[in-house]
């Protein structure tokens, strides 16, 4: 009995190998308001923590308390690349706005892309690493407070 179960396992394993080797990430890039309009991100992100992506403008920034980063992966299973995408990406804001609260910054700014430690910067795109099981998004921010 335990012969046949080693066996089946090992046939379930041969049968999976060529799954895992095309499991390759593809690098997509996805617009931030796409993202910032799926899975209620705007109700779940907290308005005392902004967000300011690449070189966008923000306010006069008193005190740069840190910098820091995220990398998330989510099951990408059966999901187009812009729902799992914009849902790691939802997941990888709401760290950063942890850390911020946990800091007390006022906003996270100069927020990149930040996959396998290539930077992407853009105000309106934001870059995920699609594959054919996982989806993951990293970003690196500042974390600030504005003057008063």
């Amino acid at each position: 009995m335990m012969k046949k179960l080693h066996s089946v396992m090992a046939l379930l394993v041969l049968a999976a190998a060529p799954l895992c080797a095309s499991a390759a990430d593809k690098m997509v890039k996805l617009p931030i308001a796409g993202a910032m309009a799926a899975n209620n991100a705007q109700q779940r992100l907290d308005v005392g923590v902004k967000f300011y992506f690449a070189d966008q403008p923000t306010p006069k920034v008193q005190t740069k308390i840190t910098s820091d980063r995220t990398s998330l992966r989510t099951n990408g299973f059966g999901k187009s690349a812009e729902t799992a995408c914009n849902w790691v990406f939802l997941s990888a804001m709401l760290s950063l706005q942890k850390r911020a609260q946990e800091v007390g910054a006022d906003a996270v700014v100069n927020i990149v892309s930040n996959f396998n430690d290539k930077e992407m910067a853009s105000q309106t795109e934001f870059e995920c690493a699609d594959g054919a099981i996982m989806a993951g998004v990293a970003l690196k921010g500042d974390f600030v407070k504005f003057a008063k």
